[in-house]
């Protein structure tokens, strides 16, 4: 049965912990919005590079895989009611996730779930933070690749203007985002 709001909210703790946990969903989705404005528009791809793929594992890899997901989530909520959160050289809002790049946009919160989910399952090693990026950013490439696809309807344009461009930068977003977790591990034990 459904329990009603202040049953679930009985306590002040509890309801403060509801709301520090909501807190964190909201200023997660803020830092992939602010990911976002590092946009860098190809010659030769209509898909820009940004850091946005790095703020949506370090989001899923620190916050896990619920937390991680809702933050996702809200940030394609954000942006479908036309917030500016997506990258400054789109067209925003819905037209944004209907255009080009939807297929990754789409693919965000199930990236995050993703990179979470295989960070929960063990010590938040560097090596395991590699395994989730690199697990995670293959479902991001099979979600906007198949995007792709589905709007060049040639496999080869999909791969030229969503992949071989951003192989290298995937790897360093990936490497960066495996370090920051493994080094925020080793600090806060020692605090």
């Amino acid at each position: 049965m459904a329990k009603s709001a202040t049953q679930v909210l009985a306590t002040p703790a509890q309801a403060l912990e509801w709301g520090s946990q909501v807190i964190i969903v909201i200023s997660a989705s803020l830092f992939v919005a602010l990911c976002a404005r590092f946009t860098a528009l190809l010659a030769l791809s209509p898909i820009p590079v940004t850091l946005q793929n790095f703020g949506v594992l370090l989001v899923g890899m620190v916050l896990g895989r619920k937390r991680g997901f809702a933050a996702l989530a809200l940030y394609l909520a954000e942006g479908a009611m036309g917030i500016p959160v997506f990258n400054p050289l789109g067209k925003g809002g819905i037209a944004q996730i209907l255009g080009p790049t939807g297929g990754y946009l789409i693919a965000y919160p199930f990236v995050a779930y993703l990179a979470g989910w295989i960070m929960e399952r063990g010590e938040k090693t560097f090596l395991r933070g590699l395994t989730a990026g690199f697990l995670a950013e293959i479902l991001l490439f099979a979600g906007g690749l198949s995007w792709l696809y589905t709007y060049t309807h040639s496999l080869r344009l999909a791969m030229q203007y969503g992949l071989y461009w951003f192989v290298l930068a995937e790897v360093l977003k990936i490497a960066s985002a495996a370090g920051i977790v493994a080094g925020w591990r080793r600090f806060s034990v020692r605090l």
